[in-house]
């Protein structure tokens, strides 16, 4: 598999500045080297979007959303090279990638494209007068994307950007750019007006990602990534006071009451903690499990835990750097007197890559570094707890509140507990099922605003109001 390791602008692959390498994860091997993007390339971009965007903005919304369906056709056309990009990149299974990483950002493309070309506008009358909304576009987004799921974020920004009226820089992670590389394949593969979409590669601070955000020509940013980041992008755009949509990190909360299906619970815990190699910001790392069943729960984690670890089936940290920070909490933990149930090292059989144990703690204070900090690895720890006031307690005793799961069969402290919960999503019984229309996004250090469906739209525009005084008939 190989992409373009320039960058896409104005329709047109330019190999400029600077290269850094591009590792897989899953070996340590250099797999290529990636133009950095300096000042002048920025501007560039954000120049070449400018151009493009009032005659993309001219477009009808059916034309625009007509442009991203064709676009997912190419990407389904085109699927075989954006899971190999996916997988180079990320050290991923190629099972994952294929059944959810490609698909969905098909699939994310297609739902904006449909949901705005039906969307409704709003209309107003009293006597005498109408007043009616417009939406306008804000003009050119900064799509600044992470590295744990680089194609389904980028095109879940992407297209409901484009399909508002906007144009677009994308910033992939420097760890992950391939699909992003790939895109802009399929972009001028189809024939996308030159400027609709552009590429940059590079760092963040004092790179390509900070000349993006802060750059006068830029109108919006929507940034996925660690909370850090997000406060230093908010600090480099107050001044153009531009409109800003993250979505950060999370410390994500499971509570398993002892009348939930202890099976279903089990399984559904190991996907909410372990896929991706925990790399997904809606990933628990914290569970809360009622007394009767927590040592039968815990048991079962472990061991299942254990077996993922023997199959191999983890996918590696994204690099050795991050590699070195779960590492680091591992031995947090054990410093600290934790239980390890699981895990809590590197696996004897890695060799080369970025892998670490996939490990199970208890008998930490909720208090604890290791339950209140965000490690982004695939690992948690496990908590009892006696009533369900103390259960919800403990799940919003965070700085964070992205998601959380609940496992019960009452269904009337499923509800209870779900509106009790402090996180912008709440799933019951299940985890990572998501409907593309619903608000996605997170309280406190998780973010700011929501994306997903008519929200996505409703930030990648803002609205007019028209009044119009209506003449008498016989004037």
């Amino acid at each position: 598999m190989s992409y373009q390791n320039g960058h896409f602008i104005g329709g047109e692959w330019i190999a400029e500045g600077t290269t850094f390498a591009n590792h897989d994860p899953a070996t340590g091997a250099e797999i290529g080297r990636i133009h950095e993007a300096g000042r002048e390339t920025v501007d560039r971009a954000v120049t070449a979007a400018r151009r493009a965007q009032p005659g993309w903005a001219a477009l009808p919304v059916a034309e625009r959303a007509a442009w991203l369906r064709r676009l997912a056709d190419g990407m389904e056309a085109r699927f075989d090279d954006l899971v190999a990009a996916e997988v180079a990149d990320t050290g991923k299974d190629a099972v994952q990638a294929r059944t959810l990483d490609i698909p969905r950002g098909a699939a994310n493309f297609r739902v904006f494209a449909d949901i705005a070309a039906q969307r409704p506008d709003n209309a107003y009358h009293l006597p005498g007068t109408l007043s009616y909304t417009i939406r306008r576009p804000l003009g050119v987004v900064a799509v600044i994307v992470p590295w744990n799921l680089p194609f389904l974020l980028t095109t879940w920004k992407t297209g409901a950007a484009l399909v508002a009226g906007n144009t677009v820089v994308i910033k992939p992670s420097e760890l992950t750019p391939g699909s992003a590389a790939v895109l802009a394949d399929i972009a001028a593969q189809a024939g996308l007006p030159p400027g609709v979409l552009n590429v940059v590669n590079g760092l963040g601070a004092g790179s390509a990602g900070e000349f993006l955000a802060g750059h006068p020509g830029v109108d919006g940013v929507t940034f996925t990534g660690e909370s850090r980041t997000g406060s230093a992008i908010m600090r480099t755009v107050a001044g153009g006071v531009k409109p800003i949509s993250f979505e950060l990190g999370g410390k994500n909360a499971g509570l398993i009451f002892a009348d939930a299906r202890l099976d279903a619970a089990v399984e559904g815990s190991v996907r909410s903690v372990f896929t991706n190699g925990g790399q997904v910001c809606l990933c628990t790392e914290r569970l809360y499990v009622e007394r009767p069943i927590f040592q039968e729960f815990a048991r079962r984690l472990a061991k299942r835990a254990q077996e993922l670890s023997r199959e191999r089936e983890p996918m590696p940290m994204i690099s050795a750097g991050h590699r070195e920070k779960v590492l680091s909490y591992y031995r947090l933990a054990a410093s600290e007197g934790a239980e390890v149930l699981a895990g809590g090292g590197v696996p004897p059989w890695a060799e080369g890559g970025y892998h670490v144990e996939p490990t199970v703690f208890t008998g930490l204070p909720q208090g604890s570094r290791v339950n209140q900090e965000e490690i982004f690895g695939p690992v948690c720890h496990i908590t009892p707890f006696d009533t369900e006031a103390e259960a919800v307690a403990l799940a919003n005793d965070s700085r964070y509140g992205l998601a959380a799961t609940v496992w019960t069969r009452d269904l009337s402290r499923a509800h209870r507990v779900a509106a009790a919960v402090q996180a912008g999503l709440v799933w019951v019984n299940t985890w990572f099922l998501r409907d593309l229309r619903t608000p996605f996004g997170g309280l406190r250090l998780s973010g700011i605003g929501r994306e997903g469906g008519v929200h996505s739209l409703d930030f990648y525009s803002e609205p007019s109001t028209v009044t119009v005084k209506l003449e008498d008939a016989d004037e």
